[in-house]
């Protein structure tokens, strides 16, 4: 197990750019859905809150998939996820897999963790 650990060592920040990256560049596509009807329509009403939500997750992907602004942006993406989460989800059921709001959940942990760590490699600013 030695040789793994030194494996998955020597990658890890190669490794944390790239979970940054996906997870900016997934997240952007919850706002353009919700202000730009792509990939998919939304069909839900778009209400203030709503507007606002579509434009933290469409910014905050992308600028936390380049890296610029990672710690506060992330720390407001993550904010926004647990709104979301309390609000729309985790009134209708105590369990995720069953209010439907585990995306939510784990977004909301996963920018969490990028706020607490920081850009790292591979970004516009440090």
């Amino acid at each position: 197990m030695n040789k793994f650990n030194e494996l998955l060592a020597a990658t890890e920040e190669q490794t944390y750019a790239l979970f940054r990256i996906v997870t900016g560049f997934l997240f952007i596509f919850h706002g353009s859905q919700k202000l730009l009807d792509f990939p998919k329509e939304f069909t839900y009403d778009l209400s203030p809150l709503m507007l606002a939500a579509g434009g933290i997750e469409l910014l905050g992907g992308l600028l936390v998939m380049i890296g610029l602004f990672t710690r506060p942006v992330a720390f407001i993406c993550s904010g926004t996820m647990a709104v979301a989460y309390w609000m729309a989800h985790g009134m209708r059921d105590l369990f995720p897999m069953l209010n439907g709001g585990e995306l939510a959940a784990i977004y909301c942990f996963a920018f969490l963790f990028i706020a607490a760590k920081g850009p790292g490699i591979w970004s516009v600013g440090k």
